[in-house]
C-alpha cells in the first residue's frame, strides 16, 4: 500500500493539499446550502445579479445551481474516480488506456521520441491540473459565501 509522507501533506503546494482544499471547500459549500434549489435562476455573476434589466441567466452563462451541481460531481469524481465503464467491455478508462497502448506498442505505433518526454507531459499536465484544481476551490468559496450572504442573510429575492 502506498503510504503518503508527511512532508508531501504538510507541504501547502503538493497536489493532494490542493486537493484536500478543494474537497473541504466543497464540503463546505454542501454543509452551507441547505436547499440547492434555492440556487436556480441566480446569476453566477453577482455584476449580473445586480442588474434588473437583464434576463436570469443566458444559455451560455451558468446559473448558481448548475455551479454547484458541477462542482459537487468534480468531487464526487475526485474521490471515487471516473465509475464510467465501456459497455461493451466493462473495462474503466484506465483500462482502456493502458490497452490502447499495449496495441500501439504491438503494433509499433509508439515511438521512443514520444516516451522520452514524459516527464515533461506529466509537468505540464500538473500544472493545469493544480491551476484547475486552484480555480474549483476559489469557485466553491465563493458559491458558499454568496450563499450565505444572500440567501442565509435574507437578501435574496426572485
Amino acid at each position: 500500500m502506498m503510504q503518503i509522507s508527511s512532508d508531501s501533506v504538510g507541504n501547502k503546494h503538493s497536489l493532494i493539499n490542493v486537493m484536500h482544499r478543494f474537497i473541504a471547500a466543497t464540503n463546505n459549500m454542501d454543509e452551507t446550502i441547505m436547499v440547492p434549489s434555492l440556487l436556480r435562476d441566480m446569476p453566477l455573476d453577482e455584476q449580473q445579479a445586480n442588474n434588473n434589466n437583464e434576463p436570469p441567466c443566458s444559455n451560455k452563462q451558468r446559473d448558481m445551481y448548475e455551479h454547484y451541481l458541477l462542482l459537487k460531481s468534480i468531487k464526487n469524481d475526485m474521490e471515487w474516480g471516473l465509475l464510467k465503464r465501456e459497455v461493451s467491455s466493462g473495462a474503466s478508462f484506465l483500462e482502456m488506456a493502458v490497452k490502447q497502448e499495449e496495441q500501439q506498442a504491438a503494433k509499433g505505433d509508439i515511438h521512443v521520441d514520444d516516451n522520452a518526454d514524459l516527464q515533461h507531459q506529466f509537468h505540464y499536465h500538473l500544472r493545469g491540473l493544480f491551476g484547475v484544481l486552484s480555480k474549483l476551490t476559489m469557485q466553491a468559496d465563493h458559491l458558499t459565501n454568496r450563499y450565505k450572504r444572500e440567501i442565509g442573510g435574507g437578501n435574496f429575492m426572485r
